[in-house]
């Protein structure tokens, strides 16, 4: 039943072009930091790891938490029409597989515009002429920031389930933004989802977690996945949608 939801939601979005659409923000993200590296060359002598942190400094901090809030905004946005939530409830389907399914296919989207990022990141390496070898570790920065990003989608469904609005849950988006920043400064960002995503890409600290760290990110990240769908369950269950 799963697959036939997933299959649903898929359909949903073939012809809406909004992973086209989406590819500006990273594509705006590499432009700004490349050029940041290449106008301070003098001051940015770590090669990738300076460009890295030029370019996941603006794409993760502020355009990836409002990407994936318009994905989430917009994979709801054809329940909100027409008092569609009441049809789907009343099928024959789970509210934990509507859920889920949501959950994983914004989660590929998403996941494909990462892919994105890091290629155009490691073209835009090459074109400014970094010599040494890619190094290994962005790869693990990469896949934490995945993670950070499920972990940022789950609440941004929840957000977008909730409040028919396409635009509340972006503006929620940017306010989660700003406090996670200040989380961040204040080195309690592991509490806080939108500071997770910061510190698994290691944007401002361009430096790798300690074991005790990593075992806290990861810990908090399943925590707050499992907990914002948990909460997305039940009021899919038990809570009338506002439609």
């Amino acid at each position: 039943m799963l697959r036939k939801v997933i299959s649903t939601e898929i359909l949903k979005l073939r012809r809406s072009h909004i992973i086209i659409v989406l590819m500006i923000l990273p594509i705006i993200s590499i432009i700004i930091g490349s050029a940041n590296y290449y106008f301070n060359q003098s001051i940015l002598q770590k090669q990738w790891f300076s460009l890295w942190s030029q370019v996941s400094l603006f794409y993760s901090e502020f355009f990836l938490p409002v990407l994936i809030a318009i994905c989430c905004s917009y994979i709801c946005r054809l329940e909100h029409l027409n008092k569609n939530w009441n049809k789907v409830m009343t099928a024959p389907i789970s509210a934990s597989n509507v859920f889920i399914a949501k959950l994983i296919v914004t989660g590929l989207i998403i996941l494909v515009l990462q892919i994105f990022f890091l290629a155009l990141y490691f073209c835009a390496g090459k074109l400014l002429g970094l010599s040494s070898p890619f190094p290994s570790v962005i790869f693990t920065w990469f896949l934490k920031g995945c993670l950070s990003c499920i972990t940022i989608t789950s609440l941004q469904l929840l957000l977008s389930m909730r409040i028919k609005s396409f635009a509340a849950p972006i503006g929620i988006s940017l306010c989660g933004v700003f406090i996670g920043l200040g989380m961040y400064v204040t080195k309690i960002g592991m509490l806080f989802p939108y500071s997770l995503l910061t510190i698994g890409m290691s944007a401002l600290s361009g430096e790798n977690l300690s074991l005790h760290d990593n075992i806290l990110f990861f810990t908090n990240n399943i925590i707050f996945i499992i907990l914002f769908s948990l909460i997305g369950i039940y009021r899919l269950k038990k809570v009338d949608i506002n439609t």
